[in-house]
């Protein structure tokens, strides 16, 4: 299992649509909005490429000091099937 953590969403937004949207967006719509976009990137480039597999965003989900931590809102967001 992979798990891949976007750290700057807020900067990609201000990047992608300029800094006035971004500060019009709260961080969880800049972060949700990026997730979306890598998630079906990462399904396109991915099935391109044949491999099958499932894709899935998660809330509640942290990594920290080598231990993964599951918190009580736990919720699969997104999942994709390629």
């Amino acid at each position: 299992m992979i798990l891949l953590k976007i750290s700057n969403a807020s900067e990609l937004v201000s990047m992608k649509f300029g800094k006035f949207l971004e500060k019009l967006t709260p961080d969880a719509i800049d972060n949700s909005a990026v997730e979306d976009f890598i998630l079906n990137r990462m399904v396109q480039d991915l099935s391109k490429e044949g491999v099958k597999g499932e894709i899935s965003i998660v809330n509640g989900l942290n990594v920290a000091d080598d231990m993964l931590h599951l918190g009580e809102d736990l919720k699969v967001r997104n999942r994709k099937v390629f």
